[in-house]
């Protein structure tokens, strides 16, 4: 059914405005199309085994670039971001430090149950509309698309930054066969001469601006490594042992970041006062009360042992 250009502008605003109702920080759409700029850049960074043991980037390199191959007949991108700025920065006080993303209850299953809510909201007010939700679940490149929806720019650390909030946010998709008014993506980035992420990095992922060496980054030896830890690497974690926030905390766009209003995203009581004697200790079951419900049980309790032992020699 063809939409009149009221009806998309009409359809645009009303889905932003019940995204924010949703508790989504911001929502920016583009035209789905080939990423054509990106796919030399992608090839690059694969050729060069950036994605280290993470075989599934090397997947799937057409759906990556096209989302059309993901929904076929889409016609709109639509980019949602989260906040999961803490409301208290846990690495003050407890003896080890984990990403606060992975603070509270696992972000794919509260993201996704969010957008179904989207999804189920637009098929009624719109009618028929076909579309996949995807929750840093699918071979899209997101950061990009969320740059091309006018949301923010691609900072050094290669991680979207925006002048709201800086970068602590989830990003998440809804890819659509709805014609949508797509935004216009930022002509510029405002990163300028700042290089504190790159001199920040203890390991030096970060090999040039905007380029992540994935296979050197914390977050991969501490979370997708399943191996032993290279001891190349040694002394260089200042106690990050699941995750690693520093190219963030260091950047000065994050001085705009707002505590999240996500009670799902709290961490649970006990983590606030973990010491290293107790994370060196614990058990089984402190494990699966920690973290029953969050991203860390990716590492399961013999990672996170792995790792605690490894940042602690």
């Amino acid at each position: 059914m063809a939409m009149t250009p009221t009806q998309v502008r009409t359809h645009t605003q009303l889905l932003k405005q019940k995204a924010l109702e949703l508790g989504f920080s911001f929502c920016g759409v583009a035209k789905a199309a080939y990423l054509e700029a990106e796919a030399p850049r992608l090839e690059a960074w694969l050729k060069a085994n950036m994605h280290g043991q993470m075989g599934y980037m090397a997947n799937h390199f057409d759906l990556r670039l096209d989302p059309r191959k993901l929904v076929p007949g889409a016609k709109s991108v639509v980019v949602l971001g989260y906040s999961y700025f803490p409301k208290e920065d846990l690495t003050e006080r407890t003896g080890y430090k984990i990403a606060k993303y992975a603070y509270g209850q696992d972000y794919h299953h509260v993201i996704k149950a969010r957008l179904r809510e989207l999804m189920d909201w637009l098929q009624q007010e719109v009618g028929a509309v076909e579309g996949r939700a995807f929750v840093d679940s699918a071979p899209l490149l997101e950061r990009q698309w969320a740059q091309r929806a006018g949301l923010g720019w691609l900072g050094k650390n290669s991680l979207l930054l925006t002048k709201q909030m800086g970068s602590f946010f989830f990003l998440s998709e809804l890819v659509l066969d709805l014609a949508l008014e797509p935004d216009v993506p930022l002509a510029k980035d405002f990163c300028g001469s700042c290089t504190r992420c790159l001199d920040a990095c203890p390991t030096d992922a970060i090999v040039q601006p905007g380029v992540v060496d994935g296979s050197r980054c914390i977050s991969y030896f501490t979370i997708e490594l399943k191996e032993e830890i290279p001891q190349e690497v040694a002394g260089k974690f200042e106690d990050w042992i699941f995750g690693c926030d520093i190219c963030q905390d260091v950047c000065p766009w994050n001085r705009f970041s707002r505590p999240h209003q996500e009670p799902l995203f709290d961490p649970h009581p006990d983590l606030q006062h973990m010491q290293k004697k107790e994370w060196e200790e614990i058990s089984e079951e402190v494990f699966s009360k920690l973290f029953r419900k969050s991203a860390v049980k990716r590492t399961k309790l013999e990672g996170l042992r792995r790792n605690i032992s490894f940042v602690k020699k």
